[in-house]
């Protein structure tokens, strides 16, 4: 999966805000049709393992966030967290 292997690009002390903000832009968008089942277990499962800082639960995340909310997900590595490089690997990943 290309977003596991994203995720190991981003340091470790920006994981917990990327997390917090993706699981924002995912339980808020109102395109949730649009998230596979298999895709919302995945990340149901990793939540219950414990934070959604880890390698696959993050990469979950980004997954669903970039399907769900693609501009804003961007705009947010782009722009807050100055993760240019995350953001041209997803767009090429695409």
């Amino acid at each position: 999966m290309a977003y596991q292997k994203i995720v190991k690009t981003i340091p470790v002390e920006k994981r917990e805000k990327l997390s917090d903000k993706l699981l924002n832009f995912v339980l808020k968008s109102k395109k949730e049709d649009k998230m596979p089942s298999d895709l919302a277990n995945t990340i149901l499962n990793q939540w219950q393992l414990g934070p959604l800082t880890t390698e696959a639960g993050l990469a979950a995340l980004l997954e669903a966030a970039v399907l769900l909310e693609s501009e804003k997900t961007m705009e947010f590595l782009e722009q807050e967290l100055q993760l240019v490089d995350v953001a041209k690997a997803i767009k090429e990943a695409k």
